[in-house]
């Protein structure tokens, strides 16, 4: 379990981290969106930090796709 936990962290900061690049976003101007600290945001995007379902909700609003985005797997 613990494993897939630490998998899933690092699909989402994957996703997250693709499409602000692919929008030309800085990490700073993404975070300040979402209202989170750019560290804690840099923190996701490498897989490191837990990311709480508010916050995910606010990085899909400010990235403009669906929260299930963010957590789908490349291969589904």
């Amino acid at each position: 379990m613990r494993r897939r936990n630490m998998d899933l962290r690092l699909v989402v900061g994957a996703n997250i981290r693709a499409l602000r690049e692919a929008r030309g976003v800085p990490q700073d101007e993404l975070a300040h969106v979402a209202e989170i600290h750019p560290t804690y945001l840099s923190g996701i995007e490498n897989g490191k930090r837990n990311i709480s379902l508010r916050v995910l909700e606010r990085l899909a609003a400010a990235l403009v796709v669906s929260e299930a985005e963010l957590v789908r797997r490349k291969n589904q």
